[in-house]
């Protein structure tokens, strides 16, 4: 990895077979950290593609503001029923706490997107038994899956 936090090359954090059952087998309430209701910022986006795949969208955002139609949450603990998966779009910095707090919540997943890579909390959550991969966007990865 290079000192600006994106990798080069394959790497087991991009396992797309391992995406793949996170988009599938991991469950439909998604929890997008640094989400908001600025309609510019790339997490906006990407949870608008979420709920057109019928994934529920929580954000959780300092502000906990209310976004794509559902109620926002300050911090994960904040949220008063289970969370399957956390995608982050936090600074890589943060990412890290971020992931322990998905395990600490019972996530069955993590996922840190483009450009956010912490590879301390990939071995963490994965030495935990929770599924994660870093550095993909499942706006990109959920409509490449075959349609039932």
């Amino acid at each position: 990895m290079n000192g600006d936090g994106f990798g080069s090359g394959y790497t087991d954090y991009e396992d797309r077979a391992r995406a793949r059952k996170i988009l599938t087998d991991s469950g439909d309430t998604w929890a997008v950290v640094g989400l908001s209701g600025n309609t510019t910022r790339p997490a906006y986006q990407v949870a608008a593609v979420l709920q057109r795949f019928g994934k529920r969208v929580v954000p959780v955002h300092p502000k906990a503001e209310t976004v794509h139609g559902e109620r926002g949450y300050a911090k994960l603990a904040d949220i008063p029923f289970p969370v399957d998966v956390v995608d982050v779009f936090v600074h890589p910095a943060w990412a890290g706490a971020v992931a322990d707090e998905a395990v600490a919540a019972g996530a069955k997943a993590v996922w840190f997107q483009l450009g956010v890579i912490d590879e301390k909390a990939y071995e963490r959550v994965r030495a935990a038994g929770v599924d994660m991969v870093m550095n993909l966007c499942p706006a990109i990865e959920i409509p490449q899956l075959p349609r039932a």
